[in-house]
Formats: structure tokens, sequence, C-alpha cells
């Protein structure tokens, strides 16, 4: 039942200037009617090893006091994304889910298509390596959103993004099915509304349609998620924003 790790991939995908530095993004999280929790999005300049410049891109879910007498989240991922090449250098995720717990950083090498993925196990308190081909321009979870926002596309159009995660390749395609215009924060806004059709066998089974709303510019930024999963639905809505090129009102 990873539904925030869901949540945290959908929110977690010409070169546009699409975000600022130090952009922070705060989500409320609704379970039907029933306010679950919140998730964030952030990212900041980082400089990584051999001074590369790179973006660190963090998220951070949890539920609230209520939700965690159901199921309790507390869940951290990091992205460490090259500011140049716009590809992934390392991810990490710790994830904390009800009992279920979850410790894993890949390592990536992409001048030679490569990655190391380490997997922590809790009854060996040790992390189990293994190295695997990654194909170009690869990105991890949270890199895919940020990838995406820098492109270029209109309705209609369908986008494929390579991503790599917790040991495993897949395509994942991103349909634009509409222009809608829906309240956030920032008043009424025209956004796009999108679709991610994941391909194989990837982080968590697809059981229903999921629908992010973009806005419609060059910003792109997230401001609503929908998705059906197996025991409900559940919505994401922008509640919050740090340094974006909007007001709220």
């Amino acid at each position: 039942m990873k539904f925030f790790l869901t949540i945290i991939f959908l929110f977690s995908f010409i070169f546009l200037q699409a975000f600022e530095v130090d952009e922070k993004l705060t989500f409320q999280i609704k379970y039907g009617i029933i306010k679950a929790g919140e998730a964030t999005l952030q990212i900041n300049s980082h400089i990584y090893k051999d001074s590369t410049e790179c973006y660190i891109i963090e998220s951070f879910a949890k539920t609230n006091s209520f939700f965690d007498n159901i199921y309790k989240v507390r869940d951290r991922i990091e992205s460490i994304w090259d500011k140049n090449k716009l590809v992934t250098r390392r991810f990490t995720k710790k994830l904390q889910e009800g009992s279920y717990r979850q410790y894993r950083i890949h390592f990536y090498y992409p001048e030679q298509n490569l990655t190391i993925y380490t997997k922590f196990g809790r009854k060996t308190k040790q992390f189990k390596e293994k190295r695997m081909d990654i194909p170009a321009n690869t990105q991890d979870i949270l890199s895919a959103l940020y990838y995406l926002r820098l492109q270029q596309f209109t309705v209609g159009d369908t986008l494929t993004i390579n991503v790599t995660a917790d040991g495993r390749n897949y395509p994942a395609d991103v349909i634009v099915h509409r222009i809608e215009e829906i309240k956030t924060i920032f008043g009424s806004k025209d956004c796009f509304v999108v679709e991610p059709i994941l391909k194989g066998d990837a982080i968590f089974k697809q059981t229903g349609k999921i629908f992010v709303w973009l806005t419609a510019d060059e910003h792109k930024i997230p401001v609503k998620m929908s998705s059906k999963i197996v025991f409900g639905s559940f919505k994401a809505i922008l509640k919050d924003a740090e340094n974006i090129p909007y007001k709220k009102k």
C-alpha cells in the first residue's frame, strides 16, 4: 500500500527555466473527503562529486495525527540531478509506511550508461549491491517531473521519459489530454491535464487512471493530482508555494 510513493512519483514528470531554485511546493493529500496528510517538493542548488553542479530535489511525505492511527507515513526521497546534462547522479529513498521500511540508493554513471543499486537489508543490516545498465537520459522518480517541466508540449502530445528506480528500467509515457481551467491558490489557471502511463514492471502496479494538472505556461507548476487506487481514491492539492512566479490569492 505505497500510495504516498505513487503520489511522489506522479508529482514525482528547447530548454526553458521552468522553475526557480529554492522553489518549494506543499500539497494537501486527501483520501476521499478525509485529510490524510501532506507532501512537499523542493529544489535547491547542490555541488556533487568532482564539483559537478547539480540540483538537489527533495520530497517529504507524512500523514497527519489522525491518519497516523490508520497508516503512519514518514517518507523522504532525494534526487541529485545534474544541472547541465539533466541526468540523475544519485537517488535515495527512505520510506516508513505502516510497518514497512525501505532504504535504497541508486548511484548513476550516465557517461557509462551504468547504475549501482544498493538495497539495505533489515535483517542483515547491510547493503546489497547490484550493477545494471541504464538507457540514455535516464531519470529517477523525482527528476522525471522536473525534466517534464522543461519540455515543450501541447495537447495531443505523448512524451516518453526513461526512468530507472528500485533496480529496474522502464519507459513512462505522459499523455497530454487537454487544457482545463481550475481554481488554484493563485486564482483560476489554465492547466495541462496529463496522464502518466507506466509500461512494464514499474515501481508500483497502476490500478486506475491517474491525472496531473500542470499550469499551462512555461513554469508548468503541478497544482493537482487525482488517482484511483485499489482501496479508494486520492487527491493531492497544492496548498502553499514558495519562490514561484505567482502570488497566492
